[in-house]
């Protein structure tokens, strides 16, 4: 059964099955919600809360390192937070061009993943300068969770058809 004007751009529901639309917004509820909120958190407490300065304790571990030379520990921890907010920024820049919407690019999305992939490489960087092997291992848990997601996103309308779960078209060709 075809639902008249679901392949319109602008269509809340696309011509898949139930199950389709179900697993589609359900999938892009949990990526705005998780990411979203994770990179909100970290880069407003990071550039709001605080005086923009790394606290005492992350300053401590970096004393005497690359990182505390350049590009110094306060400026790292404020670029992080510059990227974390940023990936919020993006993504939602992506809600307000309405890019959920089954028929429209998720471009703005796919770069705010980007620059989440950007971050954690970044945080990692630094994990791994202090010699923290336990939270670098974490942040490339991070990393990778984000690569699946980003390339989910691909996977998912409009880039697939609307019966994307079964791979088969809805439109007969």
């Amino acid at each position: 059964m075809e639902i008249k004007g679901s392949d319109r751009e602008y269509a809340v529901v696309g011509q898949g099955s139930i199950f389709d639309g179900i697993a589609y917004w359900l999938i892009l509820a949990g990526v705005y919600l998780m990411v979203g909120g994770l990179m909100f958190y970290s880069g407003k407490d990071k550039l709001f809360d605080g005086e923009r300065e790394a606290p005492s304790g992350i300053a401590e571990q970096f004393e005497g390192t690359f990182i505390d030379t350049f590009p110094g520990t306060d400026t790292a921890w404020f670029i992080l937070g510059v990227f974390e907010f940023g990936v919020f920024v993006l993504l939602l820049a992506s809600l307000i061009r309405l890019e959920f919407l089954p028929h429209r690019a998720k471009s703005i999305l796919q770069v705010g993943l980007a620059l989440a992939l950007l971050t954690y490489a970044c945080l990692g960087f630094g994990e791994t300068v202090i010699g923290d092997h336990a939270g670098s291992a974490s942040l490339y848990t991070y990393f990778a969770s984000t690569a699946v997601i980003l390339l989910l996103v691909r996977l998912l309308p409009p880039n697939r058809p609307d019966r994307w779960l079964a791979g088969v078209s809805s439109r007969s060709d």
